[in-house]
């Protein structure tokens, strides 16, 4: 791993990935004609036909760049990128529940988004921004300027950076999501209030989801759900006030089991999927049947 930031632009954070998978290539013994598909989530809407990044608010210089082509370039595999949310949503199915269909997986941390399983496929929506919870207007938080441009939205209020900034307003020293998560660790009791309060706020949000698409487990992950049961708490207080009992009598609202490597394990079944699915397979064939 490498810790980078995003805005750097495409080329200067592929060709780290290059360098990083060209390495673990190596240490691994094997090379690039081994590989048989590259999974990439990216924190920012992805077009699924072309997988290129479409208008991301906190990637400038990514929109429209051929992400896939740029890998394809270096490794000549079949390249899958979707949107971060989303192949951790896929993740964390395949690691903790295989045989949900209907899964919400969660993310709040630097940003606030959702990755939607549907009947047991992965709901992306006719543009690719399905589940894109953290821009949706919570009523009070009416003054506070989102980076979308407009106001009062979830993320706003709610994710790691907005929960620092009200922190650091009363006198603590915290920059992210890690410092209140270690914060809260601590026992911070103003640390702690905060954070039960934008569980509140994101449960909120998803009350109104339920009532929609009726899961059967929602998924806490991001960097925030790292303070446990403190952030989660506050989420089931208002889901389970707000919605009716008939969808909640069965739900289930839980941390991540993957953590931070739910990311890591979506892009991974994302490439299987790609690598078993019928047309590879066929192709494969076909290609040693003419050699």
């Amino acid at each position: 791993s490498r810790k980078m930031p995003v805005s750097e632009g495409p080329e200067a954070v592929l060709d780290a990935v290059v360098e990083l998978g060209a390495g673990l290539l190596e240490q691994s013994g094997h090379g690039a004609g081994d590989l048989l598909a590259i999974g990439v989530g990216v924190p920012g809407p992805v077009e699924h036909s072309t997988g290129r990044p479409i208008n991301p608010p906190i990637m400038p210089g990514w929109h429209g760049f051929d992400v896939p082509g740029y890998l394809h370039g270096h490794f000549g595999v079949p390249v899958l990128v979707d949107n971060d949310v989303n192949v951790m949503s896929v993740g964390e199915r395949a690691a903790a529940w295989p045989g949900v269909e209907n899964l919400i997986f969660v993310k709040v941390a630097t940003g606030i988004g959702a990755g939607i399983i549907c009947n047991g496929m992965l709901l992306r929506g006719a543009d690719g921004v399905a589940g894109d919870i953290g821009h949706i207007r919570v009523p009070h938080g009416a003054e506070l300027l989102c980076r979308c441009g407009n106001f009062g939205c979830l993320e706003a209020v709610a994710a790691g950076p907005a929960v620092a900034l009200k922190l650091r307003t009363s006198g603590h020293s915290v920059a992210d999501s890690l410092d209140v998560v270690a914060l809260v660790r601590q026992g911070d009791r103003e640390a702690l209030q905060l954070v039960r309060q934008a569980g509140r706020d994101v449960g909120e949000v998803l009350s109104a989801c339920l009532s929609m698409m009726n899961p059967a487990v929602i998924v806490i992950g991001g960097s925030m759900a790292l303070t446990g049961e403190h952030f989660i708490a506050g989420v089931r207080e208002v889901i389970y006030s707000r919605t009716m009992p008939l969808a909640t009598q069965h739900l289930q609202v839980v941390q991540s089991v993957s953590g931070l490597d739910a990311g890591i394990v979506g892009a991974g079944v994302l490439a299987i999927q790609h690598a078993l699915s019928p047309e590879s397979i066929d192709a494969m064939l076909a290609a040693r049947a003419g050699a």
